[in-house]
């Protein structure tokens, strides 16, 4: 069995519902497709959403990464020595994670595809269902209260609440958030590097008055030390999330004492399944929870997270709503969404498939398609 050919293109997506962060306000995503083919009829695929301040790519560094020249040395190979090709993946995609992470877990998607089971089954199911958090970005208390009605009327029952831009506009509208949804609905916050180290003390002492599931990124990149430093009751329930990119920064942030409770890994950060699952391992050994976090990214990308999300123990929370604002996916399938929560299907591989005219322009292509 070989692989004949690796083609790769690209969408630019509005999204129907821009949304404001700490650091930015996103309008519009850049993603990439990849499909890998083989002489036996097997096809795989992969997605790709780089963001420069996240992936530490551009949108350019990802075309060149899924350009023919990078990518022909793929053909010829047999799908079936998966590990091999992961490894010499990382080798040649080092620096573009997202684009690497397409090409991973379309690799999974053809092997899973040849032994004829979910990708999940392959790595060892360990969850079947959770429900995903669905993300209210920073914006007036008002909005902010009708959007989570919209929200918990489409079955939701756990809100991730953007924070960051200022501490006393945080904590109005997550207290009138809380107020309106009371005690049943789980509510996390996401500060995106947006606080000092003062202000998440200070944060801290409310964190329990607000019944917060967990507090992602309050601190930015470099304060390591500083998130030790916080309280321990709030260091418990704070997710790593722009500070975790790879194994060295997991093993940094889980030694002793750990910076954090929780690891949220993305796909997109880390280059795909094979990675996600090294940091997983060092997330189970050091005792600490994983959550799955995604960008704007198609059902590709979100359902390969949930195929490795379910095959890691550690795994508490889902954030995998990135799929949700995008008018328009050049993909089918991935997860099932139900009343909040997510569930594989029971299908060969990733279970996604290219739709037959996603109204593209190829961007590379390689061998045989």
């Amino acid at each position: 069995m070989k692989i004949t050919g690796v083609r790769s293109f690209q969408e630019s997506i509005e999204l129907e519902r821009p949304y404001t962060i700490a650091s930015r306000t996103v309008t519009a995503v850049e993603l990439f497709f990849v499909r890998i083919t083989t002489d036996q009829g097997v096809s795989g695929v992969g997605s790709a959403s780089p963001t420069e301040g996240v992936t530490q790519e551009t949108v350019a560094d990802c075309q060149a990464a899924l350009s023919e020249e990078t990518l022909d040395w793929l053909v010829g190979r047999d799908p079936r020595h998966l590990g091999t090709h992961c490894r010499l993946l990382k080798e040649k995609l080092h620096a573009t994670p997202a684009a690497r992470a397409a090409v991973d877990m379309a690799l999974y998607d053809v092997f899973a595809q040849i032994l004829g089971v979910p990708v999940v089954d392959v790595l060892g199911r360990c969850h079947e269902v959770l429900p995903t958090s669905v993300t209210l970005g920073i914006k007036s208390t008002e909005e902010a209260l009708a959007e989570t009605d919209e929200y918990l009327g489409r079955g939701f029952r756990c809100l991730k609440v953007k924070i960051g831009l200022s501490l006393e506009e945080d904590v109005e509208r997550l207290r009138k958030l809380r107020e309106k949804v009371g005690a049943e609905i789980l509510i996390r916050v996401d500060a995106n590097l947006g606080y000092t180290v003062e202000e998440a003390r200070r944060f801290a002492a409310l964190a329990e008055e607000l019944d917060l599931e967990l507090v992602e990124q309050p601190l930015p990149v470099q304060a390591v030390a500083e998130m030790r430093a916080l309280p321990p009751s709030l260091r418990l329930i704070v997710a790593a999330d722009e500070s975790l990119h790879d194994e060295a920064d997991a093993l940094a942030l889980a030694a002793e004492p750990a910076a954090c409770g929780i690891f949220n890994i993305k796909l997109m950060k880390c280059g795909g399944i094979t990675s996600a699952l090294a940091i997983a391992a060092i997330a189970e050994a050091a005792g600490l929870e994983l959550m799955w976090g995604c960008m704007d990214e198609s059902v590709v990308s979100i359902g390969a997270a949930l195929h490795a999300a379910y095959a890691c123990p550690a795994t508490r929370y889902l954030d995998l709503d990135g799929s949700f604002d995008l008018p328009w996916d050049p993909a089918t399938g991935g997860f099932v969404l139900d009343n909040g929560c997510l569930r594989i299907p029971d299908r060969p591989g990733l279970g996604v498939e290219l739709r037959d005219d996603p109204g593209h322009t190829a961007c590379a292509s390689t061998g045989v398609t």
